[in-house]
């Protein structure tokens, strides 16, 4: 009876080093991003925005100014962007991950932000154009929603936030400047 214990435990560790050598031969390499997600590498760094709300379901509208810090996520999947500013709503403070779902073939944006909001949107880029569009509720409404960004150089890029609640027509609910910190402006 101890010669087959032996016996038995003696299979069992050979058929687990076989087990270990042969997963090592197969280990899977971590996932590498692609060139869609390195087109994300653009909004890496310091930003400061400047813009106009306009009137409409935030109030009377008025100026806002904010800053950015955005920075690639470990692993180069996500740009993750930290963000503060003013508006005519009072301050605010957000988080956003900026991403690409090669399912879906689109860009993605999560945000979540001291208004409670927690806001998620596909977008797409052409040429230096990159179109965000999503679906929420304001004031009870369904409401869709468009952001649009312009890249105007290297280190600047014009945005229009619009919203609609057919899809045909639209309203700018604000629209400004954002400019990359510290970097002299090079044009595109």
């Amino acid at each position: 009876m101890k010669h087959l214990k032996l016996t038995i435990l003696v299979t069992a560790g050979l058929l687990a080093s076989a087990a270990a050598a042969q997963a090592q031969e197969k280990k899977m390499e971590m996932p590498k991003p692609g060139p869609e997600v390195k087109k994300l590498d653009y909004f890496v760094g310091n930003w400061t925005s400047e813009g106009e709300m306009k009137p409409g379901p935030w109030g009377a509208g008025g100026k806002m100014t904010g800053s950015d810090k955005c920075s690639w996520m470990e692993g180069g999947w996500f740009v993750v962007c930290h963000s503060e500013g003013s508006s005519p709503m009072g301050k605010m403070n957000g988080l956003g991950v900026m991403g690409y779902d090669a399912a879906k073939k689109n860009y993605t944006w999560n945000g979540f932000n001291n208004m409670g909001e927690n806001e998620h949107a596909d977008g797409n880029v052409a040429g230096k154009t990159w179109t965000y569009t999503n679906e929420s509720m304001m004031g009870g409404k369904p409401m869709k929603g468009r952001y649009t960004i312009t890249e105007t150089s290297a280190t600047s890029y014009d945005f229009k936030m619009e919203g609609s609640e057919d899809g045909k027509t639209w309203n700018t609910l604000m629209e400004g400047k954002v400019t990359k910190k510290g970097a002299a402006e090079k044009k595109m």
